[in-house]
């Protein structure tokens, strides 16, 4: 495999100067002719001395700390002099949040970021861009991953020489933890987030995949979910950037470019609206933007970073000439977001098999038998281009919907210290039960089928359900929690408690316990049991006898037989797949105060 390639006169020249505009501002990657990266030493290095040398113009700001007790920085930047999140809401700015290193092995992001920094501040990029907007930059998001740093961390990735590890420390996927937040890592990125309220959190990757010319895709959420209005700005946004690159030579896509079919080119491309595990699909939740931007991780390192430093000037510019409207769109969508409790929502979107041909830019191939794996393997010549007449499916419908209730959910004080926890860590309000409310008339979940996950994924052993909400009446009890629909954050009020949606607490394996049988009757009394139930019911006796009759499964399975009348008997638990997490038409009386833990303001870096 090509591990680099030499950098072109052109780009080498631009680099050069720019290096030599601002020596003791520049990086491992820069000084190296963008064959190398630095360790997380340069990342502190340069937060420090990029506030020393435009100390009105930048903040160095540590946010958390990790599990191996590294820092967690961030540069505030802007010519406003708006250096604080509450500075920044005091005079209406909009910000800008780019995150590079999340997956620390794809590392374009912190090199190209350090560089559109330091061309913004010396006015080469972006001209005035800083003066209407705040950019808040994470170099790098698992910074202990980037400290797991070799050479073949990304086998399938040309360059840089070495570079980090794809997880955390603890062994997690930080693009799979927006929802249910389990490291520290992503509660402090979330605490970052609560405290600044980014207009627009970019989050810079390399894909994996096969070979092909398009450099860079970039998908924008809401464009496929999320407020009707948003969506319109947001695809404004997509396309503003897409337009920015192809200037620049690149040829960008506006879906992830990953075959419909594994390695076979001639399936095409599926688009599809990302769940709330990852960042786009967790912001536009948040009534904000979210940016998935994935270089190609078959061009070389130079070419990946100046094309991410590329996509990062533009999204200056363009939250510079429109990050005053967007975000007043994105303040009307939160007073939207408040009247959204009874009206039906999605909690999933499907990608439809409508299908149009593209003319895609690939290389040559062959597809032939391996004579080590055995399977059809694809080949690619890049040294001979070639157009790919191949299918596009992207057409993106909400699949899965439901009404919110009308008023809010109501959480039994047995679960409220975890979901509370939850809540506080994405800013969500719910105020809590100071007495007994007694029975209320309530909608209560059973599941009529429950799946667990195989296996563990992502520290969890995951969960669905199917079955219906039903109305009942059931006690609740002083302490429990009362999560309104009726605020900014509601949809993602009800993508994290609604218990079929793809990324709720339920689905993450927070509530299993409530689906695991705790009590049983012996057999030799189940059959006592049946016996004088069967005597003393004859529509029962019916109903056994028929079952038996048509149901071969049932009739062959003694235990099926028996628990037919154990869960007829009083002693059945009647919580057994009730869902721990009730729906409310109406407030209930006793409520406390409000509570949403205003987020710690991240502090000055020494």
């Amino acid at each position: 495999m090509l591990r680099h390639a030499l950098l072109s006169t052109a780009l080498f020249t631009v680099f050069a100067a720019s290096a030599q505009a601002a020596p003791a501002l520049t990086t491992v990657a820069e000084r190296s002719a963008f064959l190398q990266t630095g360790r997380y030493a340069e990342v502190e290095a340069l937060c420090r001395q990029f506030q020393a040398r435009y100390p009105k113009q930048v903040r160095c700001v540590e946010f958390g700390r990790t599990p191996e007790n590294r820092p967690m920085l961030a540069l505030a930047v802007t010519n406003t002099g708006a250096l604080t999140p509450a500075e920044a809401a005091r005079r209406k700015l909009p910000v800008l949040l780019v995150q590079g290193g999340i997956h620390a092995g794809e590392i374009d992001g912190k090199d190209a970021g350090f560089l559109a920094l330091r061309e913004a501040l010396e006015g080469k990029a972006a001209p005035g861009a800083l003066d209407k907007q705040v950019l808040l930059f994470v170099p790098v998001f698992n910074v202990d991953g980037h400290e797991r740093f070799g050479r073949w961390n990304r086998p399938n990735q040309r360059g840089p020489v070495e570079m980090g590890w794809r997880s955390t420390a603890q062994n997690y996927n930080l693009n799979r933890e927006y929802m249910k937040a389990d490291t520290p890592e992503m509660q402090h990125m979330l605490a970052l987030v609560n405290a600044w309220d980014p207009l627009v959190y970019v989050d810079l990757h390399v894909t994996d995949g096969a070979q092909f010319e398009p450099d860079i895709s970039i998908q924008v959420e809401p464009v496929h979910a999320g407020d009707a209005a948003l969506r319109v700005a947001g695809t404004a946004l997509r396309d503003q950037v897409l337009a920015d690159l192809a200037s620049q030579g690149s040829d960008p896509k506006p879906f992830y470019m990953s075959f419909a079919e594994n390695d076979n080119p001639q399936s095409g491309f599926v688009d599809s609206a990302p769940n709330p595990r990852f960042s786009h699909g967790y912001f536009q939740l948040r009534n904000r933007f979210g940016m998935l931007v994935e270089t190609h991780s078959w061009k070389d390192y130079p070419t990946r970073v100046r094309i991410t430093r590329n996509t990062i000037v533009s999204l200056l510019s363009q939250v510079a000439q429109h990050g005053a409207q967007w975000r007043q769109t994105a303040l009307e969508a939160d007073q939207r977001a408040t009247q959204l409790a009874g009206t039906t929502l999605p909690l999933t979107y499907k990608t439809t098999d409508k299908s149009r041909m593209i003319a895609f830019r690939g290389y040559a191939y062959t597809r032939t038998p391996s004579e080590v794996s055995g399977a059809l393997m694809t080949r690619y010549d890049e040294t001979t281009p070639q157009i790919w007449n191949v299918p596009l499916r992207d057409e993106i419908v909400p699949d899965l919907q439901l009404a919110a209730p009308k008023a809010g959910y109501l959480v039994p004080a047995a679960q409220a210290q975890m979901v509370a926890a939850k809540l506080r860590q994405h800013g969500v309000a719910y105020q809590v039960l100071a007495g007994a409310s007694g029975k209320l008339p309530v909608e209560a979940f059973r599941a009529t089928t429950v799946k667990f996950g195989a296996q563990s994924f992502e520290g969890r052993q995951t969960a669905s359900v199917q079955g219906e909400w039903q109305h009942e009446e059931r006690e609740v009890g002083a302490g429990a929690l009362y999560v309104p629909v009726n605020q900014a954050k509601a949809r993602l009020v009800v993508a994290m408690l609604e218990p079929r949606a793809p990324d709720s607490l339920l689905a993450w394996g927070s509530f299993n316990t409530a689906f695991e049988r705790k009590e049983y009757m012996e057999e030799y009394v189940a059959e006592d049991v049946a016996r004088a139930q069967l005597a003393a019911d004859p529509a029962l006796a019916a109903q056994f006898h028929q079952k038996l009759a048509s149901d071969p499964a049932f009739a062959a399975s003694p235990a099926a037989r028996l628990e037919f009348f154990a869960r007829r008997h009083a002693s059945w638990d009647e919580r057994l797949n009730l869902y721990p997490v009730l729906r409310t038409d109406v407030a209930p009386a006793a409520l406390a105060a409000p509570r949403a833990r205003a987020p710690e303001l991240p502090k000055q870096a020494d």
